[in-house]
């Protein structure tokens, strides 16, 4: 399974962060609402040269680790699907590490790719012990046979690795190749924050295509573009770089243009 897009190079990838869904604390929208918010965005970057698309349901927070209620669900297969008719590969993150159920909402709704944190090697998040995924999610996607890649995160972010000190950077990446993975996420430690590019010539040495999930801005696009398979951009592409706010298509083609230059 892997990513293709119409365009070589390093693919740019832009998140849609859904408005706070039915069963989450910040709820206060209507379905309909939500999915023509997650239309807007998704339209803006495809219109800004986006090769890809990844809804997540940002907006959730604080999050429960893997339990997200069925109205969630709901909503989030209904708002993907939206945005899967647009016609341009779609990917699906469920918050916080509900990996099996965005499998499930990514094969019925047509996306093409999940992104997966705790997809090898477990560690402790914010939102409390995330344990590895793998060995029950490639089963599912063979039970399903999805045509589902698996992206997934190499530590990551906002979490504490400690319990695999005594692991490389290397060793994760090459873990989570190991079990299954079609392409690596490396990230800085927050959203927002850089990529260190010691982590990504590590990660890079487990031989699958690499992306960086975190960090990207008009100031280190052109080099990071030149490290990576793929850049997923979900801060700075919003207005006034500002993740809660809709999508400047002014900013999707900036981007979209330094990494093409």
């Amino acid at each position: 399974m892997s990513f293709e897009t119409s365009r070589a190079g390093c693919a740019l990838v832009g998140m849609v962060h859904l408005l706070p869904l039915p069963g989450s604390p910040g709820y206060n929208s209507s379905t309909a609402e939500i999915v023509d918010c997650a239309l807007r965005d998704a339209q803006r970057l495809i219109d800004g040269g986006c090769d890809a698309i990844i809804v997540e349901n940002m907006g959730d927070l604080p999050y429960l680790p893997r339990a997200v209620a069925p109205e969630t669900l709901a909503v989030i297969a209904i708002a993907t699907a939206q945005v899967v008719s647009l016609g341009v590969p779609t990917g699906l993150q469920i918050l916080a590490a509900a990996n099996r159920q965005a499998l499930g909402v990514a094969a019925v709704a047509g996306a093409a790719f999940i992104r997966v944190e705790g997809f090898a090697y477990a560690h402790v998040a914010d939102e409390g012990w995330i344990d590895a995924c793998a060995g029950e999610l490639m089963r599912a996607r063979r039970h399903l046979d999805a045509p589902v890649a698996i992206w997934a995160d190499v530590q990551k972010k906002h979490a504490s690795h400690a319990i695999t000190a005594d692991l490389s950077m290397e060793d994760l990446a090459r873990g989570a190749a190991f079990c299954g993975a079609d392409m690596l996420i490396v990230t800085g430690a927050h959203t927002g924050s850089p990529v260190a590019l010691a982590d990504l010539e590590a990660a890079a040495r487990a031989g699958l295509p690499l992306a960086i999930g975190s960090g990207v801005t008009d100031q280190n696009a052109a080099q990071l573009a030149r490290l990576a398979d793929a850049l997923i951009v979900g801060s700075w592409i919003k207005e006034e770089g500002d993740w809660r706010k809709p999508v400047s298509l002014d900013r999707v083609k900036r981007l979209r243009a330094i990494i093409d230059a």
